[in-house]
């Protein structure tokens, strides 16, 4: 919505501030939020609301290409994450807990590779889809410079949390 109206946005340059930063305490919180969680589709749906953050933070601020390749970069990869969640939950029929689960790398090799893929976009991680996107919005934030600047790295800070997250995921 903030894409297709950005002529309005354009206008009220305040709204789009708020907007940003609203975004990026956005991702800050849900990315915090996942880290202690321990239900699998509950952590990758507060990874959805911190990528979330990460749209709302790159198109309120102009970056709208940004945004919305975001936007479609995490649709896959996120895709990818559930139902890699989905085989997991089904052989442990139906158990969601991370805390009881561990050794699927082995019983389950290609759902861990699949899973693994996902998670390291979902990460950021370099030449991954989740990183060009989120490297191009977190770059046009820094070129800005000034607030637009912290903004950046506290996305810097918002991947890291993520990748804290998506290591847990793989790896119980």
């Amino acid at each position: 919505l903030i894409a297709r109206m950005h002529p309005l946005f354009e206008q009220a340059p305040t709204a789009a501030d708020v907007g940003a930063i609203t975004g990026c305490a956005t991702l800050l919180f849900a990315g915090t939020v996942a880290l202690v969680v321990t239900d699998l589709k509950r952590v990758i749906a507060y990874s959805t609301i911190s990528q979330i953050g990460y749209m709302v933070m790159g198109v309120s601020m102009a970056a709208y290409s940004a945004g919305l390749f975001h936007l479609m970069t995490h649709a896959f990869f996120k895709a990818l994450l559930f139902m890699g969640a989905g085989s997991v939950i089904g052989a442990m029929a139906g158990i969601q807990d991370m805390d009881r689960m561990g050794g699927f790398r082995r019983a389950m090799p290609f759902t861990a590779v699949t899973f693994t893929i996902g998670a390291l976009s979902l990460a950021g991680f370099p030449f991954t889809a989740g990183w060009f996107s989120k490297d191009e919005i977190i770059g046009f934030l820094l070129n800005r410079g000034g607030l637009y600047a912290l903004l950046g790295v506290l996305g810097y800070v918002g991947a890291f949390l993520t990748g804290i997250y998506a290591f847990r995921m793989v790896f119980r």
